[in-house]
């Protein structure tokens, strides 16, 4: 495995080459670009303007997130291959509601919300399963069962009609 001998933001970052510290960037940006774009999207009135936007701008950073995080799984797998599975539960739920709402069938809301608020929480999910050991608080609990539990946390506010 390699040696962590880096640091972002006080996170340790290993030494995997050009190409993982570029898809780390994009990563890191997108990722930033995801939580502020969908906290404004879920706090937009839900009409054309600031909610569409903030949503398009969230799914498409979004992308970003989960085309690096698999650049990076690739290069780490052994390491990191459940975070590809993380990033594509995000990317697959973000972009069921995005789809909910453009394709307006029937009941697209009931969709649309908890599809996105979903892709919002494992968002948040792969990052604390990632980082969380790194972070004060978390940092003496095991990854998966606390991510999994803020996972489930959220599922009562993605799950309200």
């Amino acid at each position: 495995m390699p040696e962590l001998a880096r640091q972002v933001f006080g996170l340790p970052v290993p030494e995997e080459g050009a190409l993982f510290d570029v898809a780390l960037a994009l990563h890191i940006a997108a990722g930033l670009t995801c939580v502020v774009a969908g906290a404004l999207a879920a706090t937009a009135p839900k009409r054309p303007g600031r909610h569409t936007r903030s949503g398009d701008v969230f799914l498409w950073s979004l992308a970003v997130v989960f085309a690096s995080s698999t650049t990076m799984a690739v290069l780490r797998f052994a390491e990191d291959w459940h975070l590809l599975v993380i990033g594509a539960v995000a990317f697959g739920a973000g972009s069921l509601g995005y789809l909910a709402r453009r394709r307006g069938r029937p009941g697209w809301l009931r969709v649309h919300i908890p599809a996105m608020g979903g892709a919002y929480i494992a968002l948040f999910t792969g990052f604390y399963v990632d980082n969380g050991r790194h972070l004060p608080l978390w940092d003496g609990c095991p990854p998966w069962p606390t991510g999994c539990c803020r996972a489930w946390s959220g599922c009562p506010w993605s799950c309200a009609p």
